[in-house]
C-alpha cells in the first residue's frame, strides 16, 4: 500500500505541471512556437465568431473596488449610500465573498481566468473564481426571451442574441444579496446587466457592461474591460471553505466616524516616491485612497481621529492596509503615512483638495 502511494504521489506533480503548461491545440502560432494572438477571429459553422477559450481580464480596475467611481454625488440612492457607507465601516465583514458567496458581477470579467464554451443553443462562462470555485453562467441562445417570472438567483437569467460580431447578453433575476464591487455598493432585485463580447481577433476580446437599476442609481453604469485569450494553460480549482479558522479572523469596523469636515481635510495628493503618489479624496463618511501610477483603489474606514483603514473582505485587516495622517503643531495636515508590512512609508503631502487645509 505504501508503495501505491508513493507512486500515485510520484505521478500527481508532473501531471498537474502538465496541465498548466500544456499546448492549447489547433491555435495559429508564431513561428517561435507562441500563440499568434493577432491571427484572425475563429468562426463557427454559420459564420458566427466563436468566442470559445480561456479568457484573462484586464486585472487592475477601480470598478473592482468601487463600481460607482464614475458616478457624481446625488447619483447614487439614499438608502444604497447608506448601506455602502456602514459596508465600508465595518470592513467588509459581511461581504459575500467573506462567507464564501459569489463575488461581485463585473468581478468575475475584470479579474482572473474564465472559460467561454459557445455552441449554437447557448453559451457556457465558467469562472475560475476566488470565493466559489467554477461559477458557471448559462446564456441561452436559442432564440428563447427571459422568464416573464423570475425566481431571484445569485447569477440572474441570461439570454443573448448576435448584432453582427457582437453577443449582446441580457440579465436580469438577480437577488439583492451580492456586492457590486468589494467596497460593499448594494444593488436591488431590479437590476439588469447588458454585456457586449465582440472577439476583434484571435487573441484579443473587446467586453462592455452596462449595469441598470434605478432603484439604487439614477443612471446605468457602463464599463469597458479589454479581454486576453490565455492559451496554453488551465483554470484552477479553488475551493472556499468558511469553516472555524476563517470565522475567527471575521471582524468589523469600530464603529469609530470623523466629522465631514476633517475628511475634507486630508483630502489631496501626497508623494510617497517619485512618480508615485496617493490621491485622498472624499467618498461619503469615509475616505478612498488611489495608488499613482498602478491606479489601485482602496476605501478607508476610520479608526480613530487620524488613523485609517482598508476593508479586506472581512478577514482580519493587516498592517499592509493601515494609514495615519500626521499633522504640525498648528493642526494642518502635512502628510501621511502607510503602515506596510515591509515598514513604513511616508507621504508628504503636495497638494490639499479645494477647501481642505
Amino acid at each position: 500500500m505504501k508503495i501505491k502511494l508513493f507512486a500515485a504521489a510520484l505521478l500527481s506533480v508532473p501531471l498537474a505541471a502538465q496541465w498548466l503548461t500544456y499546448k492549447t491545440p489547433g491555435i495559429p502560432r508564431t513561428p517561435d512556437g507562441k500563440p499568434n494572438l493577432s491571427a484572425p477571429a475563429p468562426r463557427t459553422a454559420d459564420g458566427k465568431p466563436d468566442l470559445s477559450g480561456v479568457w484573462r481580464g484586464p486585472m487592475r480596475s477601480a470598478y473592482t473596488q468601487n463600481i460607482a467611481v464614475d458616478l457624481k454625488p446625488g447619483e447614487i440612492q439614499p438608502w444604497a449610500q447608506a448601506l455602502y457607507q456602514q459596508h465600508v465601516r465595518n470592513l467588509g465583514a459581511d461581504s459575500p465573498r467573506a462567507h464564501c458567496l459569489p463575488d461581485p458581477p463585473p468581478y468575475y470579467h475584470l479579474a482572473g481566468l474564465a472559460r467561454i464554451v459557445q455552441t449554437p443553443a447557448m453559451t457556457l462562462i465558467v469562472n475560475e473564481g476566488i470565493s466559489n470555485s467554477g461559477v458557471t453562467r448559462t446564456i441561452f441562445t436559442d432564440g428563447r426571451g427571459l422568464p416573464e417570472e423570475m425566481n431571484p438567483t445569485w447569477l440572474g437569467y441570461s439570454v443573448g442574441h448576435w448584432e453582427g460580431d457582437t453577443l449582446v447578453v441580457t440579465t436580469a433575476g438577480f437577488n439583492d444579496k451580492t456586492w457590486l464591487d468589494f467596497s460593499g455598493h448594494p444593488h436591488s432585485e431590479a437590476l439588469r446587466i447588458t454585456e457586449r463580447f465582440r472577439r476583434r481577433d484571435f487573441g484579443h476580446m473587446d467586453f462592455e457592461m452596462t449595469l441598470a437599476d434605478s432603484k439604487t442609481f439614477t443612471r446605468p453604469i457602463t464599463l469597458k474591460a479589454n479581454k486576453t485569450l490565455a492559451a496554453d494553460t488551465e483554470l484552477l480549482e479553488t475551493i472556499c471553505e468558511n469553516n472555524d479558522q476563517i470565522a475567527q479572523h471575521l471582524v468589523g469596523g469600530n464603529g469609530f466616524r470623523v466629522a465631514p469636515e476633517t475628511l475634507a481635510k486630508y483630502a489631496g495628493t501626497y508623494q510617497v516616491a517619485p512618480g508615485r503618489e496617493a490621491v485622498i479624496t472624499v467618498d461619503g463618511e469615509s475616505l478612498a485612497l488611489r495608488l499613482n501610477p498602478s491606479g489601485d483603489i482602496q476605501n478607508l474606514a476610520a479608526q480613530s481621529e487620524t488613523t485609517f483603514v482598508g476593508r479586506g473582505n472581512g478577514i482580519e485587516v493587516l498592517t499592509g492596509d493601515q494609514l495615519e495622517f500626521v499633522k504640525d503643531s498648528s493642526g494642518a495636515v502635512t502628510g501621511l503615512i502607510l503602515h506596510g508590512r515591509r515598514g513604513e512609508q511616508k507621504a508628504v503631502r503636495k497638494t490639499a483638495a479645494l477647501g481642505a487645509r
